[in-house]
């Protein structure tokens, strides 16, 4: 019985390991999210520095103002993703390591 119980354990930690790992991925995929947002508007400035020499900038400041404040919150957006996706990546980090110091079984699985 103790055999049997300390497989379910055993599976029951490498199940909780697993759920950490899942979540790890959602953040990096979040993460990967928010640096694709944050280029995105960067791209978009660039090019408009680059072409600058074909317009005024007075003339078109109907259009570009609200350009900028778009690209504003974009880069606000990418930020944001980007840090709470690093603070949940950390976490995740500290759980698997607390797992591994708690059950030495299943430390040597783990790197």
């Amino acid at each position: 019985m103790t055999r049997d119980r300390q497989t379910k354990s055993q599976s029951t930690i490498i199940n909780e390991i697993q759920l950490i790992l899942a979540e790890k991925r959602t953040s990096l995929a979040a993460m990967r999210t928010g640096i694709t947002v944050f280029v995105l508007p960067l791209s978009v400035v660039s090019i408009l520095i680059v072409t600058s020499k074909y317009y005024d900038i007075i003339h078109v400041m109907h259009l570009a103002a609200p350009l900028l404040i778009i690209c504003g919150a974009l880069v606000f957006l990418g930020s944001y993703l980007i840090i709470r996706a690093t603070i949940r990546i950390h976490r995740n980090d500290e759980l698997i390591l607390k797992l591994k110091k708690k059950h030495s079984s299943i430390a040597e699985f783990m790197d």
